[in-house]
Protein backbone atom coordinates (compact mmCIF):
# COMPACT_ATOMS: atom_id res chain seq x y z
CA UNK A 1 0.00 0.00 0.00
CA UNK A 2 1.59 3.60 -0.98
CA UNK A 3 0.18 6.84 0.37
CA UNK A 4 1.06 10.22 0.14
CA UNK A 5 3.88 10.71 2.74
CA UNK A 6 5.22 7.77 0.63
CA UNK A 7 4.93 8.84 -2.62
CA UNK A 8 6.42 12.52 -1.79
CA UNK A 9 9.48 10.96 -0.23
CA UNK A 10 10.43 8.96 -3.11
CA UNK A 11 9.99 12.19 -4.95
CA UNK A 12 11.97 14.26 -2.36
CA UNK A 13 14.30 11.38 -2.54
CA UNK A 14 15.03 11.80 -5.83
CA UNK A 15 15.10 15.25 -6.04
CA UNK A 16 17.45 15.46 -3.76
CA UNK A 17 19.70 12.72 -5.41
CA UNK A 18 19.89 14.85 -8.30
CA UNK A 19 20.57 18.37 -6.31
CA UNK A 20 23.80 16.27 -4.61
CA UNK A 21 25.14 15.26 -7.81
CA UNK A 22 25.11 18.86 -9.49
CA UNK A 23 26.51 20.44 -6.69
CA UNK A 24 29.70 17.96 -6.73
CA UNK A 25 29.36 17.78 -10.50
CA UNK A 26 29.87 21.71 -10.72
CA UNK A 27 31.92 21.94 -7.40
CA UNK A 28 28.71 24.02 -5.51
CA UNK A 29 28.82 22.37 -1.98
CA UNK A 30 25.67 24.93 -0.96
CA UNK A 31 23.99 22.88 -4.04
CA UNK A 32 25.89 19.53 -2.66
CA UNK A 33 24.16 20.28 0.89
CA UNK A 34 20.88 21.37 -0.55
CA UNK A 35 20.30 17.97 -1.94
CA UNK A 36 21.74 16.14 1.06
CA UNK A 37 19.27 18.01 2.92
CA UNK A 38 16.37 17.32 0.60
CA UNK A 39 17.23 13.41 0.03
CA UNK A 40 17.11 12.95 3.92
CA UNK A 41 13.32 14.83 4.02
CA UNK A 42 12.71 12.04 1.82
CA UNK A 43 14.12 9.57 4.10
CA UNK A 44 12.03 10.49 6.69
CA UNK A 45 8.65 11.23 4.71
CA UNK A 46 8.49 7.63 3.58
CA UNK A 47 10.10 6.36 6.98
CA UNK A 48 6.91 7.88 8.23
CA UNK A 49 4.47 6.76 5.48
CA UNK A 50 5.67 2.58 6.11
CA UNK A 51 4.72 3.58 9.91
CA UNK A 52 1.55 5.23 8.54
CA UNK A 53 0.90 1.59 6.46
CA UNK A 54 1.64 -0.23 9.45
CA UNK A 55 -0.99 1.16 11.61
CA UNK A 56 -3.27 1.56 9.28
CA UNK A 57 -2.63 -2.48 8.92
CA UNK A 58 -2.79 -3.02 12.20
CA UNK A 59 -5.99 -1.15 13.11
CA UNK A 60 -7.59 -3.15 10.29
CA UNK A 61 -6.88 -6.67 11.76
CA UNK A 62 -7.82 -5.11 15.19
CA UNK A 63 -10.88 -4.17 13.54
CA UNK A 64 -11.49 -7.66 12.08
CA UNK A 65 -10.85 -9.83 15.17
CA UNK A 66 -14.45 -8.27 16.48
Amino acid sequence: MTNKNTVKGVGNQIAGNAKEAAGKLTGNKMLEAEGRVQELKGDAQRAAGKAEDKAKKAADNFRKSF
